[in-house]
């Protein structure tokens, strides 16, 4: 039974065995392959054959769906070849019959996705897994169908385009896409249309290209929405389509001539209207755009022009007018013609003109000062109620109004003016070096208005005189060494004058006559403002005479002359081995000065100061073992009687003479240990003093101790313990002595 059942196996393995036995035996036996063809004459061509293979995309696959077959001349279709498939997709996408060869595809394919699938397929023997064929590479192609509508790209599309261009001038292109197959059919295929912006503009039906199809103006109108629609399968039936927006803006070009609004205008202007102050504005319209719409206004020369000027505000596009000369009510015309041009900034032929007539306004105005600011000068020597100056103010109008002066005491309160006729005088000292110049500000008004006011400057220069003493500038500390020899250089000096002027000054420098007999320096004038100190002696002595004073008298040039007298002061300074004084400076004089037997001194006195110190401590010490000896001792022997009394009755009442020789003492006891939670009595002088529950709980201490004891005081006593408490800043007011047992 078993080798029945098996016998097509065995028949197979027979046959593979006899087919392929010339190929083992060339192999095995290495015979030539030459030898072989002579044996096998003729060759059976076998290999592979198939039928295209494509899918078409976007099909519903429910049940896997047939697609094509690939097939061996080798299969004889008795089972023994078997079909693999490798490859994209396959087993997921496409699955081939091991037994026909047959493909199918398992579900729907979008071509835009993957335009082809690149597989492979192989034969084999089922048994031996031998190939029958060498492995073959096929291709899959995916169908194309108009699934996908086309798209702009590069939106959004914003052209721009001169006005007044010509007919056909280009302005933009539009591109549309679309994921379709284009190398084959129409679905890919676009066509262009405009469904709106006819007749302006028209489109190219292939490349998308837009261009100017009629006149256009952008004062009409200055943006066109254009919109494209771009179809594919060349516009047939079934195509799918897109359209896009194209805002092509319309460029201006300088083709207007500016508009004034009106041709005449009327203007007005008040007489007291200063030059440069605005009378009034033009505007003339031009509809371009931009700098194109720029212009510029002048005034022609015809009647008045030279009265006003006109420029242009290069924002607002105005003709600013301006006073250019100065107008007056009551003696001129009062009124005035101009006519004004405005013309475009770029092309000049574009223009247009008005005629603006200007009236002039009469006012009452405020006075008006001949000049428009006062300089005034003064000597400071000055005495009060100097006259200084005068302002002069006039009322422009033609009733000539009485004037008032007056100052605004703002920043000077030196000078005052005149009311009436505008006067100026000095009210204070003056010092011109305190102040060189004074600013005052000057009113005048007009008497029947007080509210008309005008005000000028007045810069009043305080003019010098000598009256400024030369001083010593800047003088250091001057050293003269030990070892100097006569008429050896010490030190220069120089002087500064407050007065003006000061390139001018000349000073002179002199020493009194009664201190040139024992003069132990002098001092030569050199001439330029400045003078040598010079030795008068060989040599100097820091110890026996550390300091020398010099005296110089210094005069200037002015009229009258002044001087003033200094007092230099030389300091002998022992120079070193170099005899230079520049070491004197850091600390030479403190050291000669300590060498003189200041040292000494200081040392003695610190000495003294110490063993001073010293007996204090020691007597503070023994004082206080003294005291707290008594005070050990006394501690509890001192009373004091808690009673004031009634003075002789109470004498005569009680006998005191007991208590004065036959005062009960208590048994001396063993001696307490002192509790050390107790603050001592320097702590409670501070103002320290011990917790109020420590000081209570004591008391109690003490007061059970007294109660319960046989030999105590009468209860009349109150005994006195060394515990002062706190709480009072001017300690005990107690005239008792602790050595003193006191009874009442």
């Amino acid at each position: 039974m078993y080798i029945m059942r098996n016998i097509p196996t065995w028949f197979s393995i027979f046959l593979t065995h006899f087919i392929l036995w010339p190929y083992i035996s060339m192999n095995v036996l290495n015979i030539p392959t030459q030898e072989i063809k002579l044996v096998n004459h003729v060759r059976v061509k076998r290999g592979w054959s198939w039928e295209p293979l494509h899918v078409t995309e976007e099909q519903e696959v429910k049940q896997p769906m047939y697609v094509g077959q690939l097939k061996t001349d080798s299969d004889g279709h008795d089972g023994s070849i078997k079909y693999i498939l490798f490859g994209d997709g396959a087993g997921k996408i496409f699955v081939m019959n091991e037994y026909s060869g047959k493909i199918s595809v398992l579900k729907k394919l979008d071509r835009e996705e993957k335009p082809f699938y690149t597989l492979r397929a192989q034969a084999v023997n089922r048994f031996t897994g031998v190939p029958v064929e060498a492995e073959s590479e096929f291709v899959i192609k995916v169908l194309d169908i108009n699934d996908n509508e086309p798209k702009f790209i590069n939106e959004p599309y914003i052209a721009e385009v001169p006005e007044m261009s010509p007919k056909g001038k280009y302005v933009t292109q539009v591109i549309a896409t679309d994921k379709d197959d284009s190398t084959n059919g129409n679905n890919a295929r676009l066509v262009y249309s405009i469904l709106q912006g006819q007749p302006q503009f028209s489109i190219e039906i292939k490349s998308g290209i837009i261009r100017v199809a009629s006149q256009i103006d952008r004062e009409t109108k200055d943006q066109y929405d254009v919109i494209v629609q771009a179809k594919d399968m060349i516009g047939n039936a079934g195509a799918l389509s897109t359209i896009t927006t194209v805002i092509i803006n319309v460029l201006d070009v300088n083709d207007n001539a500016p508009k004034f609004q009106q041709k005449s205008y009327e203007m007005s202007i008040i007489e007291s209207a200063t030059v440069g102050e605005i009378v009034g504005a033009v505007l003339a319209d031009d509809i371009d755009i931009g700098k194109n719409a720029e212009m510029t206004y002048s005034i022609e020369e015809r009647g008045d022009y030279n009265m006003f000027n006109i420029s242009t505000d290069s924002l607002t596009q105005e003709g600013i007018i301006t006073l250019n000369k100065l107008v007056d009510f009551e003696s001129r015309s009062r009124r005035y013609n101009i006519q004004v041009r405005a013309e475009n900034k770029y092309k000049p032929e574009l223009f247009d003109t008005a005629t603006i007539r200007i009236y002039v306004v009469d006012v009452d105005e405020p006075p008006v000062f001949l000049e428009k600011e006062y300089f005034m000068k003064i000597t400071e020597n000055a005495t009060i109620g100097s006259y200084v100056g005068s302002v002069t103010a006039k009322d422009p109008d033609s009733t000539d109004a009485m004037i008032r002066y007056g100052i605004l005491h703002k920043y000077s309160r030196s000078f005052e003016i005149y009311p009436n006729n505008g006067s100026i005088f000095t009210i204070k000292s003056l010092d011109r070096e305190a102040d060189i110049w004074h600013n005052i500000t000057v009113t005048a008004t007009e008497a029947k208005n007080p509210a008309y006011v005008s005000n000028v400057r007045v810069y009043i220069r305080v003019m010098d005189v000598n009256d400024n003493a030369p001083q010593f500038q800047n003088v250091p500390d001057i050293y003269v060494c030990e070892k100097s020899r006569i008429q050896q250089h010490v030190h220069t000096v120089t002087a500064v004058d407050k007065d003006e002027p000061k390139l001018s000054h000349s000073f002179s420098f002199s020493q009194p006559p009664e201190e040139l007999s024992n003069a132990n320096f002098t001092i030569t004038d050199n001439g330029d403002n400045t003078a040598n100190i010079l030795t008068a002696q060989d040599g100097y002595s820091s110890r026996d005479d550390p300091l020398f004073y010099l005296t110089v008298i210094i005069s200037d040039n002015g009229t009258p002359s002044l001087s003033s007298t200094s007092t230099l002061t030389i300091k002998v300074c022992d120079c070193g081995i170099d005899n230079n004084t520049e070491s004197c400076g850091k600390g030479g004089f403190l050291f000669n000065f300590m060498n003189s037997g200041a040292l000494i001194a200081i040392s003695v006195f610190i000495l003294l100061i110490l063993v001073l110190a010293l007996l204090v401590h020691v007597r503070c010490q023994k004082n206080h073992t003294i005291l707290s000896e008594k005070g050990e001792d006394l501690k509890e022997n001192i009373v004091k009687y808690d009673d004031e009394g009634g003075g002789e009755e109470d004498t005569e009442a009680f006998d005191i003479t007991g208590l004065r020789h036959h005062t009960v003492m208590r048994e001396r006891k063993t001696k307490r240990p002192i509790r050390t939670d107790i603050q001592s009595m320097y702590r409670l002088s501070l103002g320290l003093g011990p917790d109020v529950a420590l000081f209570r709980e004591f008391l109690s201490e003490k007061l059970e101790e007294a109660n319960t004891e046989a030999n105590v005081l009468p209860l009349d006593y109150l005994h006195c313990y060394a515990f002062e408490g706190t709480g009072s800043s001017s300690g005990s007011l107690s005239s008792l002595s602790l050595s003193e047992t006191i009874v009442f």
